[in-house]
Order: structure tokens, then sequence, then C-alpha cells
């Protein structure tokens, strides 16, 4: 994959969600790619080992304990910076997979307060930095459930709408500035952590949502795309990019060889 160097003012990659995952991924495939990255997360001991696995690899990465949903540990964290070239909002999840009849409103609201608020916390504080370095990023993560739904995912979809929208509208109210914003929306992608959070560590119910699906997507399929988008040329900007696997469709359409 061929990439672009990042200009010195622009250097500087902030990965929201980084302790595992895609978060995890992107900050390996931004640090192979020349920036130096700063990891956050709410889990301190994985970030840190993360940032030492990327050092080992000649890269560069700081970690940064954060709760994307704290608006004053968000703005602490952003007075640290005069520029950064690139945020990624990777920080999100889903919890559950009840109808709207039944669901629960305390996890719609942490998933709206991480997949949202979190991405508008995030986004408020580092904004200005980002115009400050002349060539600035924002990467939102979203989903394939931003821009269709399916039974069960309620809460999930409604919160992806949320930051696809979040993302859609940001473009609109800054053209002119020297920021992209791009989304990226990754359809099913089989990862250590996302089917297991949502449904409460229940490894069976966990594994079923892959089941038969040859090649799911990766993290690092995720990962290369997101790199990929962020090292076109300045004037380059990957508005939105769906990816799925070839057996999936739709989100509720996927082909399983049982």
């Amino acid at each position: 994959m061929a990439t672009a160097a990042p200009s010195a003012a622009s250097r500087i990659a902030v990965v929201t969600g980084a302790s595992s995952g895609i978060g995890a991924a992107t900050a390996r495939q931004l640090a192979a790619a020349g920036y130096r990255v700063v990891l956050t997360a709410r889990r301190k001991d994985r970030i840190e080992a993360l940032a030492e696995e990327i050092a080992q690899a000649g890269g560069s990465a700081t970690a940064y304990q954060l709760d994307v949903t704290d608006r004053a540990a968000v703005d602490e964290f952003a007075s640290a910076f005069k520029t950064i070239g690139v945020l990624v909002n990777n920080a999100g999840g889903a919890l559950g997979a009840d109808p709207v009849a039944t669901g629960d409103p305390a996890d719609w609201r942490t998933m709206y307060e991480t997949n949202v608020l979190g991405t508008l916390n995030v986004t408020q504080a580092l904004l200005p930095r980002l115009v400050a370095s002349g060539d600035g990023t924002v990467v939102v993560v979203s989903s394939t459930a931003g821009h269709g739904t399916y039974e069960g995912g309620g809460g999930y979809v409604a919160a992806k709408h949320g930051a696809h929208v979040l993302a859609e509208t940001l473009r609109l109210e800054i053209v002119g500035l020297p920021v992209r914003v791009i989304e990226i929306a990754p359809g099913m992608v089989r990862t250590d952590e996302f089917a297991l959070t949502r449904f409460g560590g229940d490894a069976d119910r966990a594994a079923k949502v892959y089941e038969g699906v040859a090649e799911p997507l990766t993290a690092s399929d995720v990962a290369e795309t997101i790199a990929w988008a962020v090292t076109r040329p300045s004037h380059v900007n990957v508005d939105l990019l769906v990816l799925r696997p070839r057996a999936q469709a739709s989100n509720t359409k996927v082909h399983r060889e049982l």
C-alpha cells in the first residue's frame, strides 16, 4: 500500500478506543506510516503495552488513559497539544440485541454517550488543533449500522446513525478549513471483544454472529482502510467508505456455509 509520509506539522495522530480491535490495529498502521500515535482508552495497561509494542517495532506511540464521555478529562487531554494532524474517533461499541419494546434504556444511553457524545467531545476539543496543523483529518469510525437498520439493533443503530450524521454535518460546517472529515463504515468485523461485549460475555452467543461466515473482516482490514484514507493527498477527501466481507451483502443478508 503506497502512502504519503505525514508532514512535520501534521504528524501526530490521536486514536480513541485504542486498547483493542480496530483501534489498536489502526494505531499500528498509522505508526508504520510515520505518525506519532497517541493511544487513548480507559484500559491503561492495554494501551501502555501497545505503545511499547509500537516502539519496539520502530514507531512512536504514547499512551494516555481517557474516557471519551468525560468532557472535563477530554478538555484536559486536548490542552496538551498545540497541533495534531489526525483524529481517529474509534471509541464506541454495542450493548445488547433486544427489540425496541424491551431494550434496556441504560444500554441505549451508554451506546449514545460513547458512540456519539464521546466522538463529539473529542472532536470539539481537538478541532482547533487540527485546524492549526494546516492539514488535519478527522476520521469517524461508524458502522454499516449507521446506514441501515436491523431487528434487535435499535440502540446501536440509533447511535451509529448519530455518528454518521455528526460526520456528515461537520463536513458541511467546516468546508473551507484545512481539515478533512472521513467516515469509515465497516460491516461484519470479527474481533476479540465486540460481540462478546455486546452479549455480556456470552461466548456461545457471540460466536453465533460469525457462524458459517468463511471470512469476516478483521480489525487489520479496517485499519488498513483507515490508514489508506488518511494518507491520500491532502486535497482528496474520502467522504464515506463502506466495507464489508464478501459474504455480507447487507446488514441482514449474510452467506453462511452451515
